[in-house]
């Protein structure tokens, strides 16, 4: 409404704000980033482990009587001991990814973003690279980028098809960086072998999405911060944030617009 002056909004991304219309009529907007930062970080790597090691699979097969004599490649994946790793979105929530899976004996971390980022990359000893060359060196791809113009629909067939077979791919950042039409049929053609994502297009995803009928794609209900305490943190900042906007004073954390 015309008397709108502050927006608070429980979450790190914001592209579900019309930013071009809050900065025309000079509404302020706070946000809650760093807090969720570990929380999703943790949650990106289980998901990714979930997936390379078919764990959700290989519970089902327990519980359906799948699971007989032992067989040697029976349940096989791929693990991240002497892999590559690429990161699309070096930022807060990528960093502490490679973080979490540089101990895990990753050989080599690769990097894509609007432009390099040597000192956060140094950590790591990670490479900046094109995008192309990002999907076709990759054996595991994390997506943790913001959703912009520049970002929708970034991951499509193009991506996919140069990625390679046996590389596994993660999105816990906004569903819309992804072309799904192109990654059900990059994962049903055996273009690339398995996905795991915590964010979708639409959000809930229908029931009946082809992307559920895949043996290879695990697909969470977009829980990257939910843990209790980050939830809690979330909260408070969020609160925060519009009470010190309503008051006129900075915002623990505003966006700049």
């Amino acid at each position: 409404g015309p008397g709108l002056k502050v927006i608070s909004t429980l979450s790190v991304g914001f592209d579900h704000l019309a930013l071009d219309e809050i900065k025309k009529r000079g509404i302020r907007v706070g946000y809650t980033p760093d807090v969720l930062t570990d929380a999703t970080a943790e949650l990106s790597v289980a998901l990714l482990l979930s997936v390379c090691r078919r764990l959700p699979e290989a519970a089902e097969q327990v519980k359906s009587g799948g699971w007989t004599t032992w067989k040697p490649l029976w349940m096989c994946g791929y693990g991240l001991s002497d892999s590559t790793v690429g990161i699309i979105g070096l930022g807060r929530i990528g960093q502490a990814v490679a973080r979490r899976l540089k101990p895990f004996g990753v050989r080599k971390f690769l990097y894509t973003g609007s432009g390099p980022k040597p000192e956060s990359a140094a950590e790591f000893g990670a490479e900046f690279v094109p995008l192309t060359r990002l999907a076709e060196e990759s054996d595991f791809v994390v997506v943790t980028c913001a959703l912009t113009p520049a970002t929708q629909g970034m991951c499509n067939k193009d991506f996919f098809s140069r990625m390679k077979k046996t590389s596994v791919f993660v999105n816990t950042s906004r569903g819309a960086v992804v072309n799904q039409e192109d990654l059900y049929d990059a994962l049903a053609s055996g273009q690339i072998a398995a996905a795991g994502l915590d964010v979708t297009t639409p959000e809930p995803l229908p029931t009946d999405h082809p992307l559920l009928s895949l043996k290879n794609c695990v697909v969470l209900p977009h829980i990257g911060s939910a843990t209790y305490a980050t939830r809690s943190t979330m909260a408070v900042l969020a609160a925060n944030n519009l009470l010190a906007g309503l008051r006129g004073e900075p915002m623990p954390h505003e966006l700049k617009l």
